[in-house]
């Protein structure tokens, strides 16, 4: 929001919320049905062809925001270091509002204009006059545009919207309050409609010139440098007739220069150009991959996980992980994303962060959850895992935390395979028990006497377990199996606290440790008002109304904990995982030493650390588990 809004800032349908599409609707269902039912006489194609057109828009955005954030998260390139975070994502949400707007204009246009239906598929006298008239008019209007956008009146009730991002996506380029759109929608129209009254429009040259409009746009805004240098050197007049991502970054981190829309000639005209342009394109063009000091290495989880990446939409990635309905209809896409994904699968760069002077990243293996439980898979798994651990150790990498990795400890020992294959390993490994130890401990409410566990014993049960008994907590177990595994762990004096109930669940206890996978039945044994803490990496379902649940073993972020725009999973927003958060304290405090396979990083240790750099426990309740 513009810091003081004025008239026709909100959109017309933002009141609509996500059905906003509904606009188009009519429009659309009306241009198919007689499109279909038509004589192919009457039909009329450039009418048909509006809602495909507007698809595809979308797509192209949705491809430009997926490539930059990739690009950004790896480094190379980078143009704008500073970091995004949540207010920018939702400030941005609404980038489609623009497509909407364009749709109702082109049906309106194709009903009510002469000549503006029934158009040809090309003519070349009519690409000829877009693009002079773009050049001309349209370029010189604009800067003109620009520049009175930047007088204090307007700016302060407009374009100041646009510029709350310092650090641009693709999409921030077409952020603008509604009336500032219908400005720019009268300049873009210049062209076209021109072309309507000379009766030389034609459908390439509609399409071609808001795929035109829209790829300059997004270029212009991703915060990557990729303009080749050969080009301008090849052909030097190109300086003047195409602007680069890091031409326009700096109007956006100088704001009084660089007003130019497409094309830098009038910038040169009128001596707006910033005299750092040349240099920061250069530098940016010679950018290399960033180096990380911390990795964090996680998974997809369900099939539809990989449009809550950070590089897949951006909205869902800022909402914890829920399952929505209209993914459903994006099915194929899918499919076609998991088939590749196993055939062709490579870990990638999924998100960098920065928490004081640590460089850190979230790699990602392209495995999904399911796959982690297939013992044909696992070979296949280990390889991408050691994979990812050797590239680490090749680039200076000082940790690697193992995040989702290890939920089955029968896979490599909880990376303890890595550390046998490669004794001399630089990088450290660290699978983030003994923080998820110290945060359900701390979790669990002063006072308690007792409390009882469930699921299957993993190394964080055992410690918990262990932890309780010495401290003089009863901890009751329903298997025989487990309470002599735990037996065997305490001492004679701890282990009277360890009881194996005889008679079932005990149902005087309402504090229960819990592992993902506890059923509805099992569930139901607890008493109401019972508390499940679960100590698993992935949660159980809430299958009780009168119980409470606590998250999975996670902190609450500092703010200094920079470029934060996405969530972890099911987690809230800045909340993260115990398991991520284990390998920036281990650099922090430049613990020299591996947490894997069976090794424990001392709990009290750990906890305190982790307070000392701002982390704050969270037990925040949610509805975890991925459908």
């Amino acid at each position: 929001m513009a810091s003081k809004p004025g008239i026709l800032t909100e959109w017309p349908w933002t009141w609509l919320g996500s059905f906003k599409y509904v606009v188009l609707a009519p429009w659309a269902i009306h241009s198919t049905y007689s499109y279909l039912v038509k004589d192919t006489t009457q039909r009329d194609l450039s009418n048909f062809l509006i809602f495909p057109m507007l698809l595809s828009r979308m797509l192209h955005n949705q491809i430009w925001i997926s490539v930059s954030r990739y690009r950004t998260a790896k480094g190379n390139n980078r143009i704008v270091d500073k970091s995004i975070e949540f207010e920018q994502v939702d400030r941005e949400t609404n980038w489609d509002d623009q497509i909407i707007l364009s749709g109702l204009l082109f049906y309106l246009a194709s009903k009510y204009l002469d000549n503006g239906s029934h158009l040809p598929l090309w003519r070349t006298d009519g690409v000829l006059w877009t693009i002079l008239l773009h050049t001309g008019p349209v370029e010189f209007l604009y800067y003109w545009l620009h520049r009175a956008l930047h007088h204090h009146f307007l700016y302060s009730r407009y374009h100041s919207h646009h510029h709350s991002s310092i650090v641009t996506e693709p999409i921030t380029s077409v952020i603008h309050p509604f009336a500032e759109h219908i400005a720019y929608f009268v300049l873009f129209s210049i062209p076209m409609l021109s072309t309507v009254f000379m009766k030389n429009i034609s459908i390439i040259s509609m399409a071609s010139y808001l795929t035109y409009i829209d790829l300059m746009n997004n270029m212009g805004h991703c915060n990557f440098e990729h303009i080749p240098k050969w080009l301008f050197s090849t052909f030097p007049p190109l300086k003047y007739l195409m602007y680069t991502p890091s031409y326009h970054s700096l109007h956006h981190t100088q704001f009084r220069t660089n007003y130019s829309l497409f094309m830098p000639f009038y910038d040169y005209v009128y001596g707006t150009m910033d005299k750092s342009s040349d240099s920061l394109y250069e530098n940016s063009l010679t950018r290399k991959e960033e180096a990380p000091d911390v990795v964090h290495l996680t998974h997809l989880t369900t099939p539809e996980s990989i449009y809550h990446l950070r590089i897949g939409f951006a909205h869902l990635a800022s909402e914890p992980h829920k399952s929505k309905w209209y993914l459903w209809l994006m099915w194929p896409v899918t499919l076609w994303s998991m088939m590749v994904t196993w055939i062709y699968g490579r870990t990638f760069t999924a998100e960098r962060n920065v928490f004081e002077h640590l460089k850190l990243q979230t790699w990602a293996i392209p495995k999904y959850n399911i796959q982690y439980y297939m013992k044909w898979q696992r070979e296949s798994i280990n390889r991408m895992i050691e994979g990812a651990i050797l590239a680490a150790s090749d680039k200076g990498v000082k940790v690697l935390s193992l995040g989702l990795l290890n939920q089955e400890e029968g896979l490599n020992s909880s990376g303890e395979l890595f550390l046998r294959k490669h004794p001399q390993l630089k990088v450290k490994l660290v699978d983030g028990s003994s923080l998820a130890v110290a945060i359900v401990l701390n979790s669990i409410p002063k006072g308690t006497s007792q409390v009882v566990l469930r699921g299957k014993l993993s190394k964080i049960a055992c410690s918990i377990a262990l932890a309780l008994c010495q401290g003089g907590v009863k901890v009751y177990t329903m298997r025989e199996d487990e309470h002599k595994k735990l037996k065997a762990m305490v001492s004679n004096e701890a282990g009277h606290n360890l009881i194996l109930s005889q008679y079932g669940t005990p149902k005087f206890v309402q504090i229960w440790l819990v592992r993902d996978g506890l059923s509805e039945d099992e569930q139901k044994k607890a008493p109401k008002g019972t508390l499940f803490i679960p100590f698993s990496k992935f949660p159980p379902k809430k299958d009780r109304k009168d119980c409470l649940y606590n998250s999975t073993p996670a902190v609450l972020t500092p703010k200094h904990l920079e470029n934060v725009d996405s969530c972890e999973n099911w987690l809230p927003r800045r909340v993260m995982s115990a398991w991520r958060i284990a390998g920036i304290l281990h650099a922090m405090e430049e613990w020299n030493m591996h947490e894997c396979g069976n090794m424990m990083f001392g709990i009290e240790k750990i906890w305190k650390a982790s307070l000392e750099h701002g982390f704050r426990p969270s037990t925040t309740s949610v509805d975890p588990k991925p459908n």
